[in-house]
């Protein structure tokens, strides 16, 4: 096979391009010959699947481009706010070049010395927060990016607590060090108290913000500058005498924090024994798999300095799919879930199975992005989804870069890859044999927390509008859509205001269908505020089988950290209700608490105990429980006491110190509660909880008060109680659309 030929099917790149920028490490013609054995077969432990996440702004997709041009993926960097109008690759969408943003995530792959690299670049803004979640549920490594001036961030924390949830290992990587404020040192404190990573520099900078001249391998003991244009030629050096002490120090910090966590390490540490780089990588990797260790890497992605360093770590340290187990579940009834591991080689002798992560529409039609957990599928299988038993064959496979798709034959296990025409949901499992009983542990969906009415601007664009919504809804589980009956508009939910707002501008720009967006609605909730009992007989003789059945119980409140959840017990002994129908005294309690009677919220945070009833004989069905149980929730509306709970916010407002005390001020009118402060040279980031309900506008005002130089970030954070006040004018407000007003305020609407 000829060079040209390997080549042929990779996009924007070219052969020389190629050879010049891997001479260094790889020389060109082994680096050729590995996308040829890549389509032969390719080496389990010689694929990483790896994730890039951050807060907002700590340059993730800069460093993605950094990866893809110094790995020969293409020809020149680009810039996410670039001069040149052509924007940074991975930001594929029109929108995200011209924010400036991460919108979706979107996937790649590279090669780096014989290594096959997926990348998945996330998003870093809280609203798009389900992009993150639902990349790392198919990764198995991930590099978090942190800003060498703001730390460790409010959206770092999330991110962070997304990787615990699907136990992640991961590497640090602390950007833009030569930025004005840049210090390393404290966003590794950070690390340690906010993150409560035992984490360790395993590289220092020589020099920060407009002296930053390269870095130092503490391992090897080797400064390593990047000369040439663009970083690409890498030149090792003796560590700078000033900095031989500090090196010495950090290195001495680097193995005792391993051997706290590396039993191997802590022996030769213990008794004294020297300590070579290859027991330090190997005591890195054991504990960077098992997440009790972060190493601590450093570089500014823009400037194209500790990029390849980087790249070398993440072949080093972090893990191939082979090494990560994950495991399927078998379900059978209502029993318990049984845990298989699933086997990770790379042949077809085991069943495929995949989880479907992300549905994009596309050009072709819809897109599904998959993630092969076991077994090998090729073109032309056919393939069933789990949920539906649904058949599907298989009539292209492709790899994704960015926008671009590259076709393959076939795809193994630990593969990324995408498919056409594929009818399914996010979080769907597919297997090749019909008989499997394999699903894979789906992905955890946040609920909106935002609601917006919208309409389309023009009567005529409605059909462009519902393709619009229909799309959307599928795509992204965080984004919802239902048709209000009782104020007659149509109503959109989301993680904020800028995940609506995207979601209008894509609606005129992809289909050509300007919409209107009304105030923002946040999700209150109702709830009980002390448990209430209920007796409800629902009986209904209308010639020929009638309608019979009783309910009897207990709906009480749930505990303040499970007031989002509903639950439902059955305590019932003997055969006073039927086991048959108990599923539809559960479904009528479910539908119930979809509308609350105080402001026609949803009810959360309640536990529905069935502890008795009747049932007759012959007149007593599964509708007649759905219905009597509706009955006994419409009798806990009018005896109990019930209150409505509003979404808290995390905010973190950072800002010059001047104007502390103003946004202070300013947290407080809108009912904030200042949860603690942190000043470092001449800015001070506040941190705070807010009611959803009054941030609305904020960011206006907090740019007009602070001269443009503040800035916020939030995350919904937990639900409690609102203020008598405010529940009073909800529910006032409920009652006029619902035209429930008291006879005064009639008379006066009336005059």
């Amino acid at each position: 096979m000829t060079i040209y030929k390997v080549l042929g099917n990779v996009k924007n790149v070219s052969v020389s391009n190629f050879i010049k920028r891997s001479r260094h490490y790889n020389g060109p013609v082994h680096y050729m010959s590995s996308y040829a054995k890549y389509a032969e077969h390719k080496e389990l432990t010689k694929i990483r699947n790896i994730g890039i996440s951050a807060h907002i702004d700590s340059g993730k997709t800069t460093l993605t481009e950094r990866i893809l041009y110094y790995t020969g993926r293409i020809e020149a960097m680009h810039e996410v706010r670039g001069k040149d109008n052509v924007g940074a690759t991975m930001d594929s969408m029109e929108l995200e070049r011209q924010r400036g943003i991460t919108i979706q995530s979107a996937a790649t792959y590279t090669l780096w010395k014989d290594h096959n690299i997926n990348i998945i670049d996330t998003p870093g803004h809280v609203d798009f927060t389900v992009e993150v979640e639902r990349a790392l549920r198919v990764l198995d490594g991930a590099i978090l990016v942190l800003c060498a001036v703001g730390g460790v961030q409010s959206q770092s924390l999330t991110v962070n607590r997304q990787m615990k949830r699907y136990n992640v290992p991961c590497l640090a990587f602390i950007n833009k060090l030569d930025r004005l404020g840049a210090n390393p040192k404290r966003v590794l404190s950070q690390m340690r108290s906010k993150m409560n990573h035992n984490a360790a520099f395993i590289q220092l900078p020589i020099g920060t913000e407009s002296n930053c001249r390269g870095i130092i391998d503490l391992i090897t003991c080797k400064a390593i500058y990047f000369d040439g244009d663009f970083g690409e030629q890498i030149r090792y050096d003796d560590i700078p005498k000033d900095m031989i002490a500090e090196s010495e120090e950090r290195r001495h910090e680097l193995i005792e924090h391993l051997s706290n966590c590396d039993d191997n390490l802590g022996e030769l540490y213990l008794e004294e024994k020297s300590i070579s780089e290859s027991d330090i990588k190997a005591a890195i990797r054991r504990t960077c798999l098992k997440r009790t260790f972060t190493p601590v890497l450093v570089g500014t992605a823009l400037k194209n300095k500790g990029v390849q360093p980087l790249l070398d770590a993440v072949l080093d340290y972090l893990p191939s799919p082979g090494e990560v187990p994950n495991y399927g579940l078998i379900e059978k009834n209502d029993e318990e879930p049984i845990k298989i591991l699933l086997d990770s080689t790379r042949s077809d002798e085991k069943c495929f199975v995949a989880l479907a992560f992300k549905l994009e529409a596309g050009r072709f039609g819809q897109l599904t992005y998959m993630r092969c957990y076991q077994g090998m599928l090729k073109k032309g299988d056919t393939i069933y989804n789990v949920r539906t038993q649904r058949k599907v064959k298989i009539a292209r496979l492709v790899r994704l870069h960015s926008n671009n798709m590259e076709d393959v034959n076939e795809v193994y296990a630990g593969d990324i890859f995408a498919l056409f025409g594929v009818d399914c949901a996010s979080g769907d499992t597919f297997v090749t044999d019909p008989k499997s009983e394999i699903s894979l542990e789906s992905i955890y969906v946040p609920d909106p927390v935002v609601s917006m009415a919208i309409s389309p601007a023009n009567s005529k664009d409605r059909d462009n509008f519902s393709k619009a919504i229909a799309r959307f809804t599928k795509e992204d589980p965080t984004f919802h859509f239902f048709f209000d009956n009782d104020n007659k508009e149509t109503i959109v939910s989301g993680m904020g205001e800028l995940h609506l707002e995207i979601y209008a501008q894509r609606m005129e720009r992809e289909y050509g269908c300007p919409v209107n967006l009304g105030k923002p609605k946040v999700a209150f909730r109702e709830t009980l505020v002390s448990p209430c009992e209920f007796d409800y007989l629902h009986k209904k003789q209308s010639g020929g089988q009638g309608q019979y059945a009783r309910v009897t119980g207990i709906l009480e409140p749930l505990p303040p950290n499970k007031n989002t959840l509903l639950e439902f017990t059955d305590e019932t002994v003997g055969t006073n209700v039927p086991k048959q129908f108990i599923p539809g005294v559960r479904k009528g309690y479910l539908a119930m608490a979809e509308k609350g009677l105080l402001a026609g919220h949803k009810l959360s945070g309640l536990k529905f105990r069935l502890q008795d009833g009747a049932h007759h004989m012959v007149d007593s069905s599964e509708l007649a429980f759905f219905l009597a149980a509706q009955g006994a929730i419409k009798q806990v509306f009018e005896n109990g006491a019930w209150q409505i709970l509003e979404p808290i916010m995390s905010v973190e407002v950072t800002t010059p110190d001047e104007f502390q005390g103003a946004v202070m001020a300013q947290l407080n009118k809108r009912h904030g509660i200042v949860t603690g402060t942190e000043g470092t040279e001449g800015w001070v980031t506040i941190h705070a909880e807010v009611p959803l309900n009054d941030m609305f506008g904020y960011v206006g005002e907090l740019r007009s008060f602070t001269q443009g130089k503040g800035e916020y970030s939030m995350e919904y954070s937990k639900y409690i109680p609102c203020l008598p006040e405010v529940q009073e004018k909800l529910i006032q407000d409920y009652q006029k659309s619902m035209g429930l007003l008291p006879e005064k305020d009639k008379k006066k609407k009336r005059n």
